[in-house]
């Protein structure tokens, strides 16, 4: 018997948008998208599914939402029940809420040309994501980020993700979005900490790819600071375009063991998981740059001075290094990291550590006394420091 044998790729395209006010009826940005979307043969449908924080520090929102799409009639359905579901780790922590979006998916019909809208944090784009990507076998979403972390990393890429069995991101998919609407006015309305958790995960993407652009952290991490939004608009979108690009380069969906882009990230996960999620991700993302960077000081490879440029731009930001269950029980916890880390990779374990600023090395073991090496410095410098 002759073995047949299949090949075919899927391509996928979308565009990540740049705006202020975006369901202001004189915008006609997500109008004029859906416009070009639009087709004879059927009606498509607008489920909003929105982040309750967002709701909480924009109260005008749905009101704006409902206002926008009576005006720009003829475009698509507009479901009346705009869905609002906590946001934040309890979003992708909740079977429910999974099961609230797909019920509506079912009760509205909803299909696969129709779409689901996530405003909100990275944790309702992924439950959004997931909940779209499992209904119909996937129904085409849009995200429309609002928090800094989102707007430049999770919220313009293809997973999406909730977590199960007590483990980060454990159901998922890789689905692109169809769109991607950064509105900077969102930012405006988050608490120091939100705002500041973000730039870490443009911090980790320059340090691993791009020096010029860890240069331009660094100088403008005063105004970054003091919330200056010129400077957070241009790091967003720099971050925004370099998160595309590595998209694009290779292994979008991941298929083999190396997250290049997870840089700092396997301490993370696990620092979220030990606090109960108390820190937000971008905090643990900081520390675990932390972590790494020292820990590529001690193989020789960062200079001491380089090293102290990463920790001092961290600090300079209002990040802590350090924090408690760093070295909890002889760091048994956040060692347990690396293991579970390897098993969410699937096979080799993979970590990027720094071989210069601006240049990421991969490696396929970590010596553990060596991390506590670099642990007990963070705690040592965060004492003099505080």
């Amino acid at each position: 018997m002759n073995h047949l044998h299949q090949a075919f790729s899927v391509r996928f395209t979308y565009t990540v948008f740049f705006t202020e006010r975006l369901f202001e009826t004189t915008n006609p940005l997500i109008a004029d998208f859906l416009a070009q979307q639009a087709t004879d043969q059927t009606r498509k449908k607008l489920l909003f599914v929105i982040d309750s924080g967002v709701v909480a520090t924009h109260p005008d929102l749905l009101t704006s939402i409902t206002t926008y799409f009576e005006h720009h009639t003829g475009l698509v359905d507009l479901v009346a029940d705009l869905l609002v579901i906590p946001g934040g780790e309890v979003a992708k922590n909740e079977p429910a809420f999974v099961e609230k979006i797909v019920d509506a998916v079912d009760r509205y019909g909803i299909d696969r040309h129709s779409y689901v809208v996530a405003i909100g944090g990275g944790s309702i784009l992924d439950l959004v994501g997931y909940a779209a990507a499992i209904s119909h076998r996937g129904i085409r979403h849009i995200r429309i980020p609002t928090t800094v972390l989102s707007q430049n990393d999770s919220g313009v890429g293809v997973k999406n993700g909730v977590n199960y069995r007590g483990k980060k991101n454990f159901l998922g998919t890789f689905v692109p979005p169809v769109a991607v609407f950064n509105d900077s006015t969102f930012l405006t309305t988050l608490d120091d900490r939100d705002w500041r958790a973000g730039i870490s995960e443009a911090i980790k993407v320059a340090l691993i790819k791009d020096a010029p652009f860890f240069e331009s952290i660094e100088a403008s991490a005063p105004a970054l600071a003091s919330r200056d939004m010129a400077a957070m608009q241009s790091l967003v979108h720099r971050c925004a375009e370099m998160h595309l690009q590595h998209i694009a380069g290779g292994d979008p969906f991941e298929m083999g063991s190396s997250r290049p882009l997870d840089f700092g990230h396997w301490s993370a996960h696990k620092l979220e998981q030990l606090t109960n999620f108390e820190i937000r991700h971008g905090e643990a993302v900081a520390i675990g740059i932390a972590l790494d960077t020292l820990y590529s000081q001690q193989l020789g490879w960062l200079t001491e001075a380089d090293a102290n440029r990463v920790l001092t731009t961290l600090r300079t930001l209002g990040f802590a290094l350090y924090h408690p269950m760093l070295d909890a029980n002889n760091s048994t916890g956040v060692l347990k990291g690396l293991s579970e880390f390897r098993e969410h990779l699937g096979g080799q374990l993979t970590i990027m550590l720094l071989k210069q600023i601006g240049q990421g090395v991969e490696v396929h073991e970590m010596d553990a006394d060596r991390i506590r090496q670099a642990i007990a410095t963070l705690k040592t410098q965060e004492l003099v420091n505080q």
